[in-house]
């Protein structure tokens, strides 16, 4: 059962201006002395009185907490705490020499007097005219965001988004959220439409109200976004909006998408060629998708230097130079991406992808020509760097990423380069893509490079797939396996998953041996086994490092084989003790492998991005985390941008290459075995790659070839654009 308490501020220990975290000294006349209270609130000041609900709690390291579930601002009693308010800044024109006279004058009236009779203020010394304006002004604001913030937290919205939904309706904001409550979900980010639809209902709002059903709409949308689509099919769309908010009628689901299509919050488009009768899209991934389709149609379209004859008369005295014989596909692809305008190769493991982008560096660089080179993630573009002998860049950081998640590299301040070169375009977003394209200048040449039988991005969009599909431009898919490639088992069986066949055993022994199949069908049985191998088997017979070398790849976070089981029998295994930071159900220990789990621009880390845990403070909840050799500071609110990576989904590890590889596949990741998984999972391995599990359900995931439909049109309007 809840506890409430009145409390006054001692002293602030800790507060985050972005997500409201606040920890705090306080005194309570319920309590025997002072503790300290912790959770996402208002700002508050020494003095100031709250009324607090929530439960007292141990932590292991700072011992006794108050956990706060809600906090109402109470204007502070006692003398001394109303001087410390007054005194605290939070009404301007009020400093402590003011602040001491007004309580001198008035005593324990001065707050009633403020509210009610603020002309007699100006027979304090030092208040005046214009400095009472001034004085009245902060607190009718002040009024106006505690009584924000006591309707806020009456519908179970945290007062950590007061002021921002104040700065956007001002004084009107109770007002403007009683009228329609969806509103915040669509204008304040952290507010979802569920937390909206729970506060609209209790206000009285119908359950098929314009206004729910819009938001609903809207929601579904967005969501979808997140699962990589760029719209929706109309009937997938109504039957997810009713699943989310009941049974709704079709009419009222019609009138509701009309209501969004006059406020322009989306777009409505038949696509015929798809067969779809009427695509729904929010308006700005209509916008980013036809963008990108002008973009490239415009830059293939601008006129260039023609290459061709001088690359064709480089290429025998560069082959020389690298000490390589291209074959006539790989010489072929060479001229053909230094010719076109914008240029895709694609091409499974031991295809000669790498080889071909090195060759091609090396023909626009003796040719003068200023060229770029990026992937989409930190590891991808040190590989690409170490395959060329040319710096490479993460995209981020070649846009020069600002903290506002914009880009200084852009359509008003465009990359000075001949030619960029992109690796790993499989993990291309439609978002990244939109921004790369408009800080390209059309003078310029764009080769992508990439996997097209890997995952999709991450993000909405599948660039590669719809860019090599609408045969738009050049492009050379790559099938044949060199000789020495096909000494690998994991080359051999990457093909041989593409074809949904079984894999092979390898024919040799350890250590020569880089494949390996180990049958297990109980989940604990393959996570003891899969930290055996890690921890055990692997270093010892192959002498890699397991903190370093060897990475744990799963299809799903739970279960006993997903990242969060692995990562516990790992962590005990391989880093069990140390200095500890916990943070609510996390726990991050010096020496620790993690994982960046969302974009950072302030911190120049993204998402996907792999570190090790070199400083960790568990007084402060504070961690340093090395990225690639840059170390990088986090503060305990943090945290939660950060997971322990031991285990890393397969989703995850796309652009990513380790040493070696152990991924187990059982039956309970039915929901997400597919090939193109397994083929991900596998092909992030360099010299080993042991897959653990059930026969039957790798041989489910080989079957399934189709994986999951993504709703993007930019195949379709590449082909309209260039008339294919």
């Amino acid at each position: 059962m809840a506890v409430e308490l009145t409390v006054e501020i001692e002293t602030v220990t800790f507060f985050n201006e972005e997500n409201g975290y606040l920890i705090a000294r306080v005194g309570s006349k319920a309590e025997p002395g002072p503790f300290s209270i912790v959770g996402r609130m208002q700002k508050v000041t020494p003095g100031e009185l709250l009324r607090v609900t929530g439960d007292f709690a141990t932590h292991p390291k700072y011992g006794r907490q108050f956990q706060v579930t809600t906090a109402v601002r109470e204007m502070p009693a006692t003398l001394n705490g109303i001087r410390r308010y007054l005194a605290s800044g939070q009404i301007k024109g009020v400093g402590g020499i003011l602040a001491s006279r007004l309580v001198d004058a008035f005593g324990e009236k001065v707050l009633d007097i403020l509210d009610k009779e603020p002309d007699k203020l100006l027979s304090v010394e030092g208040v005046g005219k214009k400095k009472l304006a001034e004085i009245k002004a902060s607190w009718d604001a002040q009024n106006e965001i505690r009584s924000l913030m006591l309707f806020l937290q009456t519908h179970e919205i945290a007062t950590t988004h007061a002021a921002k939904i104040q700065r956007l309706y001002g004084n009107a904001a109770e007002a403007r959220i009683r009228a329609n409550p969806y509103e915040l979900a669509y204008e304040i980010r952290g507010i979802a439409f569920k937390t909206a639809d729970a506060m609209a209902l209790r206000l009285g709002f119908a359950s098929d109200s314009p206004e729910r059903v819009q938001a609903a709409l809207a929601y579904v949308l967005f969501s979808m976004g997140e699962q990589g689509h760029l719209f929706a099919p109309k009937d997938v769309l109504f039957e997810k909006t009713a699943a989310l908010v009941g049974d709704v009628a079709s009419e009222r689901l019609e009138e509701g998408l009309g209501g969004l299509e006059e406020l322009k919050r989306v777009k409505v488009e038949p696509l015929p060629e798809q067969g779809i009768e009427a695509a729904v899209y929010l308006r700005h991934f209509y916008a980013l998708e036809t963008e990108i389709a002008r973009r490239i149609h415009d830059l293939a379209g601008h006129p260039g230097a023609q290459l061709r004859g001088k690359v064709e008369k480089l290429l025998p005295a560069l082959e020389s130079e690298a000490r390589i014989q291209l074959s006539p596909e790989q010489r072929q692809a060479v001229i053909d991406a230094c010719a076109n305008k914008v240029f895709v190769i694609t091409g499974g493991p031991g295809t000669g992808k790498t080889t071909i982008t090195r060759m091609v560096v090396a023909a626009l660089d003796k040719l003068s020509l200023k060229v770029k080179l990026a992937a989409p993630t930190g590891r991808a573009a040190k590989r690409l760097s170490e395959a060329t002998g040319q710096p490479a860049a993460t995209l981020h950081r070649l846009l020069q990423s600002t903290p506002d998640g914009s880009f200084a590299v852009c359509e008003d301040n465009k990359l000075k380069a001949d030619a960029l070169l992109v690796d790993e375009v499989s993990m291309l977003d439609a978002r990244l893509c939109g921004h790369m394209l408009r800080a390209l200048p059309f003078t310029s040449r764009l080769i992508l490079v990439g996997d097209a039988d890997q995952l999709p991005s991450v993000g909405a969009g599948n660039v590669l797939e719809d860019v090599l599909g609408s045969q738009s431009v050049g492009s050379a898919r790559l099938t044949h396996i060199f000789r020495q490639a096909r000494e690998s088992m994991i080359v051999v069986n990457a093909h041989r998953v593409n074809n949904g066949q079984f894999p092979q055993a390898a024919e040799k022994k350890p250590p020569e041996a880089d494949f390996f199949w180990v049958e297990q069908d109980d989940p604990a049985a393959v996570r003891d086994l899969i930290a055996t191998l890690v921890a055990e088997r692997i270093p010892q017979v192959y002498g890699l490092d397991p903190m370093r070398d060897v990475q744990v790849l799963s299809p799903m976070h739970k279960g006993e084989a997903g990242t969060q089981a692995l990562n516990e029998a790992l962590r005990a295994r391989l880093n069990p003790s140390g200095p500890t930071v916990i943070r609510g159900n996390a726990i991050f220990r010096l020496g620790d492998r993690v994982l960046q789990t969302k974009n950072n621009y302030e911190k120049d880390v993204f998402n996907g991005d792999l570190g090790h845990v070199t400083a960790a403070d568990p007084e402060e909840g504070a961690l340093v985390v090395s990225f690639d050799g840059r170390d990088v500071p986090y503060d305990r609110t943090e945290l939660d941008e950060l997971a322990p990576a031991y285990a890393v989904s397969i989703h995850k590890s796309q652009g990513s290459e380790y040493p070696a590889v152990v991924a187990p596949f059982l039956t309970q990741h039915y929901v997400m075995l597919r090939r193109n998984l397994i083929y991900t999972a596998l092909t992030r391995a360099r010299k080993l790659a042991v897959l653990v599990g059930s026969r039957r359900a790798l041989t489910l995931g080989l079957k399934n070839a189709g994986g999951e439909r993504r709703y993007t049109h930019l195949n379709y309007r590449l082909r309209e654009l260039f008339n294919v």
